[in-house]
């Protein structure tokens, strides 16, 4: 059996002969759409409970309007998704000048420039202000969630007349599914309420797949509504990263018809948990880092039986990616010394060391990654320079007939245990 998965921006390619039961999890395969500029020019002139952008923006004669988009570590096909969009802003008599896009950074660093024009191209960089949102400055409060938080974001995105939010909707660890909502919190907010938002990761209904009764999937609903957000582009995505779906209009209805298209293809059923899932974070850029990479390792543990082992393939040529992140993994001397720092005091980046930690206390991974073998020993995971060398550690592990699954691309799908 040959499988390519994605490692960085290269593909590696493996034979496996196994013995025992093997099972390769993909999404379920849905086409993409054969024209993707006139699905985002579909959805723009068909929204679902809201008036087409460009009638809305007739009507309410914006001065500032600002376009939320995703940052570098999001694979969004904005090549695709701008044109139209701007297409739209030009018809409603809206200027170049009056328009700015603020980079959903949420914690993350800034935008480069050469990632912006990667991102954008180079007409919509020329064309527009591009500002990269900063957890830590160019705040303000716009009043309080219902649970007592102080909602505060980004100034150019609170000064604005028209707010656009634009994004992915894919399977989320902790939010249930990306997009919609996520543009405002995390994506524009500030540290302190992205750092609550995460810290109820605790909460077991906090998971992939799950928003009807998510914790934090509606807080950041609830912060979206009171920011004010009048339209939403977002796009639903398959294995090829070919576009599926476009929804655009209201936050929440535009998004939950994304989010069905979503989970009809991610959510998939599995007979049994396995000895051993290999799993690849998706290739650059979700594999640009650990702390991005967790996320696959998420889904492949819920695929994975206690005790088992998870085959982690994420290049991560920027090391582990977050300061925090790594300060909480390299100063732990066990698991516990995480959970305890996690206990003390909830902090953004730490939030990722406890989920790794989560994982690895009641499974193994082997990492396959440019990080070397001290630093990964040093995470509390097991080494490996590839996968056949991986699966050599397998083999004496559990002999010849263990049980496999293999995901290629950890980000797009969530198993599901049968017998769960």
């Amino acid at each position: 059996m040959e499988v390519k998965l994605a490692y960085g921006k290269d593909k590696l390619q493996v034979e496996l002969n196994p013995k025992g039961y093997c099972q390769i999890i993909t999404p379920r395969s849905l086409p993409g759409v054969s024209d993707p500029l006139a699905e985002i020019s579909r959805a723009l002139a068909e929204p679902i409970g809201t008036s087409p952008l460009a009638e809305l923006l007739r009507e309410r004669q914006p001065q500032k309007v600002v376009i939320v988009v995703n940052d570098v570590t999001r694979p969004t096909p904005y090549e695709v998704m701008l044109p139209p969009l701007v297409a739209e802003l030009e018809r409603a008599g809206i200027g170049d000048e009056q328009v700015t896009l603020v980079v959903a950074t949420g914690s993350h660093r800034a935008n480069t420039e050469e990632e912006n024009r990667a991102s954008f191209g180079e007409e919509i960089c020329r064309r527009f202000n591009i500002i990269s949102h900063d957890c830590d400055r160019d705040l303000v409060a716009i009043g309080r969630l219902s649970d007592g938080q102080e909602l505060v974001i980004n100034r150019l995105v609170a000064e604005a007349d028209f707010i656009i939010t634009t994004g992915l909707i894919t399977m989320h660890y902790i939010a249930g599914f990306s997009g919609g909502r996520k543009s405002i919190l995390p994506g524009v907010a500030a540290r302190n309420l992205i750092q609550y938002n995460h810290s109820l990761m605790t909460d077991p209904r906090a998971c992939a797949g799950n928003w009807r009764t998510n914790p934090v999937h509606w807080l950041m609903l609830e912060a979206a509504r009171l920011v004010g957000v009048d339209f939403i582009l977002n796009v639903v995505t398959n294995e090829k990263k070919e576009i599926v779906q476009a929804v655009a209009g209201d936050l929440e209805q535009a998004w939950l018809a994304g989010v069905e298209t979503c989970r009809q293809m991610s959510m998939v059923t599995v007979p049994r948990a396995a000895d051993v899932v290999l799993v690849s974070a998706g290739g650059h850029p979700k594999d640009i880092n650990l702390y991005q990479a967790q996320k696959a390792l998420e889904a492949a543990a819920a695929a994975t039986r206690p005790g088992g082992t998870i085959i982690l393939l994420a290049r991560c040529r920027e090391g582990l990616g977050e300061h925090t992140f790594e300060k909480w993994m390299l100063e732990a001397e066990t698991l516990e010394d995480i959970f305890r720092r996690f206990e003390q005091g909830f902090v953004l980046g730490g939030h990722k060391a406890y989920a790794i930690a989560r994982v690895l206390q009641e499974k193994q991974v082997i990492l396959i990654s440019d990080l070397g073998k001290e630093l990964t020993e040093s995470l509390f995971m097991r080494y490996a320079d590839s996968i056949p060398t991986a699966l050599l550690q397998v083999e004496e592990q559990y002999g010849q007939d263990y049980s496999l699954l293999v995901i290629p691309d950890g980000s797009q799908v969530q198993p599901e245990v049968a017998s769960a």
